[in-house]
This record gives structure tokens, C-alpha cells and sequence, in this order.
């Protein structure tokens, strides 16, 4: 069994690997993701994992926040430390919670339930789990900082967002560009992501720039804006069928 755990507290983290070993030496832990943002990433640049332990309050949000972004497609065992009107709640959605401190008997329960889940249970699960994310209200600007002025950008007029040595900046459609503080894992969280795309680790793309796609040699795609770009933008071969999803379904 492969487990991708969510967790910002790294004494939780290590808590929770060192009681998976305890209950079988052969849960192999793929890694450990401390954010929504981070998740996000994980979960659109790696192969799924067959279970997740996920931590609802994060550093950067509730946990809730990955579903909009990002389609999961595996069961989640939910760690908490919520009082018991909210893990009543959980019940009712039919979702395996774990109380902080984590028991060992406990998790090995949540295990035992996983692993005798049919994929019909596991297709009415996950169901359950996506409804979970809030309706989230987008903005439709954002205030880029240039020296002593703060200019409103109206995200329809946004192109992409690009990422090099750890430097971000906003390119319009007009073709300017402006430098911007915050990285795109933080960035792609408060972007409608019916509007645009992480693309992969330098691009977030406006799915309105989208002018071509091109299927590359290797499966990936090549993709063509209506604005010069630094470089060219691909979309991975594991990504190619979700980007193309996104293009003609949002």
C-alpha cells in the first residue's frame, strides 16, 4: 500500500509514519505535504497513491480547498482535532476521521475498513469526500506592487503566470509584465481553476490565451498562447488527458 500523508506538523508526521510502520512494515510512504498548495502540486505531478491521511487544517487553509483545484480520485482517511459536532458530521458524509493524538488501534481500524472497501464503496466514498469543498467565491483582480503604487490587474487580461529561479511574474495579454512576491503553488489556490492552469512547475495558463495545442512526440503536449512566452510550455504525458479535460469541460 502506497500513503501520501498531509500533515504541518512534523511531530504529527513522523507520529503517523512511525505507527504505519508498527502496523505493517510494507505501507511504503511516498511522501509528506504541508499546505494545500503543496498537495495541489503532488497530486497533479505524481501517480496517485492508493490511500491518503490528510490533516484538515493546513498551514495555508483548510484541506477542503485541494478539491477545487484538483480531482481525487483515492480515498482519504481525515486526521482532526475538531470537537464532536463536527466529527458527528463527518459520520453523517460517511468519512473515516481520525481524533488527534492518533491511537494506533485506531488508524489500524481506518486501515482494515480501506482495505475491505469494493471499488463500488470506494466510488460512493470519494463522491462523498469531493462534495465536501466550499463554493469559493474567486476575484476577478489582483493588486500588483510596483515601488510605492499598488495597480489593479484584471485577471481576464492575465496571459500567464511564469516561475524561474524562484522569481514570479504576471505577462498580460498587451505583453507587459510585472514582478510579483508570491510563488505559484500560492498563487494557483486563489485562482478560479475553471479559468486557469497549472501547467507545470514555471506556467499557470489563462485557459482564454490558449491559441493551439500541439501533441509532441513523446505524448506531451506543446502549448501555444496568444502572448510570447520565456519559454515553451508543455504539458507533461500524465497531465496531457486532465489539461485537455479542462480546455473543453470547465
Amino acid at each position: 500500500m502506497q500513503v501520501l500523508i498531509v500533515e504541518d506538523e512534523t511531530a504529527a508526521y513522523e507520529s503517523l509514519v512511525e505507527i504505519l510502520k508498527e502496523i505493517d512494515p510494507t505501507i511504503q510512504v511516498l511522501g509528506n505535504t504541508e499546505s494545500v498548495s503543496q498537495t495541489i502540486n503532488w497530486l497533479t505531478t505524481n501517480p496517485p497513491p492508493d490511500l491518503i491521511l490528510m490533516d484538515i487544517h493546513l498551514s495555508d487553509g483548510a484541506a477542503f480547498l485541494i478539491f477545487n483545484h484538483v480531482e481525487v480520485e483515492v480515498p482519504i482517511i481525515f486526521t482532526t482535532a475538531y470537537d464532536e459536532y463536527a466529527i458527528e458530521a463527518f459520520k453523517v458524509n460517511s468519512i473515516d476521521y481520525l481524533l488527534k493524538p492518533i491511537k494506533k488501534n485506531d488508524l489500524d481500524r481506518a486501515l482494515q475498513k480501506f482495505k475491505r472497501f469494493t471499488q463500488s464503496d470506494l466510488v460512493a466514498y470519494i463522491s462523498k469526500i469531493t462534495q465536501l469543498a466550499p463554493a469559493k467565491q474567486y476575484k476577478d483582480k489582483i493588486l500588483i506592487p510596483v515601488q510605492d503604487r499598488l495597480i489593479p490587474i484584471d485577471l481576464q487580461t492575465v496571459s500567464f503566470f511564469y516561475t524561474t529561479d524562484k522569481s514570479t511574474h504576471i505577462y498580460l495579454k498587451d505583453g507587459s509584465k510585472y514582478p510579483y512576491s508570491r510563488t505559484l503553488e500560492q498563487l494557483y489556490i486563489t485562482l478560479n481553476p475553471e479559468n486557469f492552469y497549472r501547467a507545470n512547475k514555471q506556467f499557470i495558463i489563462a485557459k482564454n490565451s490558449v491559441q493551439s495545442i500541439t501533441i509532441w512526440f513523446d505524448n506531451r503536449l506543446l502549448i501555444t498562447l496568444d502572448t510570447e512566452t520565456p519559454e515553451h510550455i508543455y504539458v507533461s504525458k500524465n497531465k496531457a488527458s486532465d489539461f485537455k479535460e479542462w480546455m473543453v469541460n470547465m
